[in-house]
């Protein structure tokens, strides 16, 4: 009788595993950088849910503001659906006005222009605008 039970209760798990599976879209992009692929081997674990990323350095900015990021990104990442928050809202300006794939959050750099706040993936992008803000304004929402 104890040898039929597990038989059973291993089927079951295994069908329900098999479910879930294929009721979950696959990730394939990078949900800050947009436009990459991801690398199986770089991924993060947010609220029990494996989110993969292209490169280290996205893991990196994943951990500055992981809550955030989980709501913007579920595009990318449908699997984040589960666990993010129903009470953040993302900002309007969603990426980088200079290098416009990758995403921004409320913790990023930022500089005030023409009475806006914009926001900047890294350093380098807030001087790129300021040399010629024009070029980089219609990446803004």
């Amino acid at each position: 009788m104890n040898l039929i039970r597990r038989i059973l209760l291993t089927a079951s798990f295994i069908l329900a595993c098999s479910a879930m599976a294929q009721e979950a879209p696959k990730q394939t992009l990078c949900p800050l950088m947009v436009d990459d692929e991801i690398d199986l081997e770089e991924f993060v674990v947010f609220k029990g849910v494996k989110v993969f990323m292209c490169c280290g350095s996205c893991k990196e900015m994943w951990d500055k503001n992981p809550e955030y990021f989980a709501v913007v990104c579920q595009e990318q990442a449908p699997q984040l659906k589960a666990v993010a928050s129903k009470e953040i809202k993302p900002l309007k300006q969603l990426f980088c006005p200079v290098y416009a794939d990758v995403r921004v959050h409320p913790k990023s750099l930022s500089i005030e222009h023409e009475g806006r706040t914009i926001y900047f993936s890294k350093k380098r992008a807030v001087s790129r605008f300021k040399a010629n803000p024009k070029k980089y304004l219609k990446n803004l929402p």
